[in-house]
């Protein structure tokens, strides 16, 4: 004769499943998005580090002097923080309005043979933070 289970260590067993099963998809979406995603890279890492073929995220300012239009490609060098070091690239796709010399900027590139090709509508200008201290003010 088959005895039945009682309902309150059904509920428990249920419980106990649900919960694991909850605490293993939190563990996947954890570990998916923080090996995911890629480094932003300046123009001296990107140097260092570039293979041709290889896909980067490029982050710098735009260099003075540098933007020039040819028919529907956009040329520009993206200078490092250290201002001595800039890559060029070629870009083709949607400008943001606020894109301009000068002007910090986050680009998807790929290396092709030590010139770097923008993807198409990967461009995007950062905002200048509100929080940053002026130029030659004295932090407090």
């Amino acid at each position: 004769m088959l005895a039945r289970m009682d309902p309150s260590r059904k509920r428990a067993i249920r419980l106990t499943v649900a919960l694991s099963v909850a605490v293993l998809l939190a563990a996947a979406l954890v570990y998916v998005s923080f090996n995911s995603g890629r480094d932003e890279l300046t123009a001296a890492q990107l140097l260092a580090k570039a293979q041709p073929g290889g896909q980067y995220i490029l982050a710098g300012t735009v260099q003075d002097g540098s933007v020039q239009h040819v028919g529907q490609t956009l040329h520009f060098r993206v200078l490092a923080p250290n201002r001595k070091t800039s890559v060029p690239v070629s870009y083709t796709g949607v400008v943001p309005d606020p894109f301009a010399e000068g002007r910090a900027v986050m680009v998807n590139v790929t290396d092709h043979s030590g010139s770097f090709v923008g993807q198409q509508n990967s461009l995007s200008t950062k905002c200048p933070s509100k929080y940053q201290a002026a130029s030659g003010a004295k932090a407090s």
